[in-house]
């Protein structure tokens, strides 16, 4: 693993759209993206190239958090998101870049996600962990076939 980048590659049985809507949904974000132990809230989404987000994760245990908040730079429907990271806290210095690419695949989707720019003091496997934490949620949310 390249230092301060993080590479996923995951197959998820659900249509890349699906998927992709779930990145830019609120209140999708909030049932996946934080990862075990952690609530999240999105203060702001506007999702569009140039759009910025900010949210907070919360340790539910402890209360304590830390929030961030980026630009949109690459949004292809359905295939690709490309965006910037940066936490309010100046210990957590830089600026974070995450790309997510969706191919259609036969079962739902193949996803890759690698997150660059991580910062020093943040353990690369601890970045790691809480992903895959995350993409397990975000599975059970857009693998669910619910009938209306």
């Amino acid at each position: 693993m390249a230092s301060n980048t993080v590479r996923l590659h995951r197959v998820l049985r659900a249509p890349p759209e699906r998927i992709y809507r779930a990145f830019l949904d609120a209140s999708a974000v909030v049932k996946w993206l934080p990862p075990n132990g952690f609530t999240c809230t999105v203060h702001e989404l506007d999702a569009k190239v140039g759009g910025r987000y900010r949210m907070s994760f919360k340790n539910f245990t402890a209360g304590h958090g830390h929030s961030f908040g980026g630009e949109y730079l690459e949004l292809v429907p359905n295939e690709r998101l490309r965006y910037t990271g940066v936490f309010d806290d100046e210990h957590l210095p830089g600026a974070m870049q995450t790309t997510v690419e969706l191919r259609a695949v036969f079962f739902g989707a193949e996803m890759t996600v690698v997150q660059e720019g991580i910062p020093e003091i943040i353990p690369v496997e601890a970045c790691y962990l809480g992903w895959q934490e995350s993409l397990a949620l975000l599975a059970k949310l857009v693998e669910a076939e619910i009938q209306q």
